[in-house]
C-alpha cells in the first residue's frame, strides 16, 4: 500500500487549488511533490516557498516519477492532458482529479484509462473566489467536505490510501457517491449559488452600493468573483441539472414575490418559518 512518506506526488497544474494541495502535502510530510505547470514564474516561486520540490514544464518529465497524480485542471484541459499523455504516467500510478464535475470526466476516462493506473475521481469542497497560485497558501482544508465518486476498478488499498491522505490535509467529511449524484448536488450546492451570486451583482450597477452592506450582501456575493472560463464550462458541462436547480430557485422566488406583493403577511411567515427550521435540520 502507498504511503505520503515514501511516494514521489505530482500535482498537474499549479492554479489556487494545485497550490493549495502541494501546501498540504508539505504538511503531511509527503516525501518528494513535484509540479507541471506552464508558467515558469509559477514553479519558481512555488519552490521558493518550500511547498514543491522540483518543477516542470514538461509533463512526461514528471508523470514517469509519480506514484501519484493530483489532475488540478478544468474538466475539459484535463480530459485532453490525460488523452495527451495516457503513456507518461508511471506504471501503477494513482491518479485523481479536482474537477467540479463528474459525469463528463469519468464517461471519457473510465473506458480508455490504462488498466495499470488507477483513477479515482474526487472533488474537494475548498477553494477562495481569488485564484492563482499567490492566494494558495490561504486557501485552507481544515474542516472541509470531500467528494468521491469511486471506480468499480479501483483497487481497495488505493481508496483506502487516498481517503486516509484526504483526512490528513486536513478534510473532516468524505461523501461518496456516484458522478450522477455528485452532479445532482453539486448543481445545488455550489453552481446554483454562483449563477445566484452573479445575477446578484449582475442587476446592480452602483459600485458604492457596499456602503449599506451589514453582511448578508458581502456572504451572498464573495463568490461572484468567480473564475469566468472555468465556471461557464462548469455550469454548461452540467447544464440539465442547473437548468433544473435553476428552475426550482425561480419557483421559490416567484412564490415569495406574489406573498409581498399581495402584502399576504401570514403566507411569508408561513414559508419563512418552514425555510428557517429546514435550515437547522440540514447542520445536524
Amino acid at each position: 500500500m502507498l504511503a505520503i512518506e515514501r511516494c514521489t506526488t505530482g500535482i498537474v497544474g499549479l492554479g489556487l487549488m494545485g497550490g493549495a494541495f502541494a501546501y498540504a502535502l508539505r504538511r503531511c510530510k509527503a516525501q518528494s511533490i513535484l509540479a507541471y505547470d506552464i508558467s515558469e514564474p509559477t514553479l519558481a516561486e512555488a519552490q521558493s516557498r518550500g511547498c514543491i520540490d522540483e518543477g516542470f514544464t514538461v509533463a512526461q518529465s514528471m508523470l514517469s516519477r509519480c506514484d501519484l497524480v493530483f489532475l488540478c485542471l478544468a474538466p475539459s484541459t484535463l480530459i485532453r492532458f490525460v488523452a495527451e499523455q495516457q503513456h507518461s504516467f508511471k506504471s501503477g500510478a494513482v491518479l485523481s482529479d479536482i474537477a467540479g464535475i463528474k459525469g463528463s470526466i469519468v464517461a471519457a476516462l473510465e473506458s480508455s484509462m490504462r488498466a495499470d493506473l488507477d483513477f479515482i475521481p474526487g472533488h474537494p469542497m475548498a477553494g477562495s473566489e481569488k485564484g492563482g497560485f499567490a492566494y494558495a497558501q490561504n486557501c485552507s482544508f481544515t474542516g472541509k467536505n470531500y467528494i468521491l465518486t469511486p471506480l468499480k476498478r479501483n483497487k481497495p488499498e488505493n481508496l483506502a490510501f487516498l481517503k486516509d491522505l484526504i483526512h490528513r490535509m486536513g478534510f473532516s467529511r468524505i461523501t461518496e457517491t456516484s458522478p450522477a449524484a455528485h452532479d445532482r448536488n453539486i448543481a445545488f450546492t455550489s453552481q446554483l449559488c454562483h449563477v445566484i451570486a452573479a445575477s446578484l451583482i449582475d442587476c446592480q450597477s452602483d459600485t458604492t452600493i457596499t456602503r449599506f452592506g451589514g453582511g448578508s450582501f458581502e456572504d451572498l456575493t464573495r463568490i461572484a468573483q468567480l473564475n469566468a472560463p472555468l465556471w461557464s464550462e462548469l455550469f454548461i458541462e452540467n447544464s440539465t441539472e442547473l437548468l433544473r436547480r435553476i428552475e426550482e430557485f425561480e419557483t421559490s422566488l416567484a412564490a415569495l414575490k406574489t406573498f409581498i406583493a399581495d402584502k399576504d403577511q401570514s403566507s411569508l411567515v408561513r414559508m419563512l418559518q418552514a425555510v428557517r427550521e429546514r435550515r437547522a435540520a440540514m447542520d445536524t
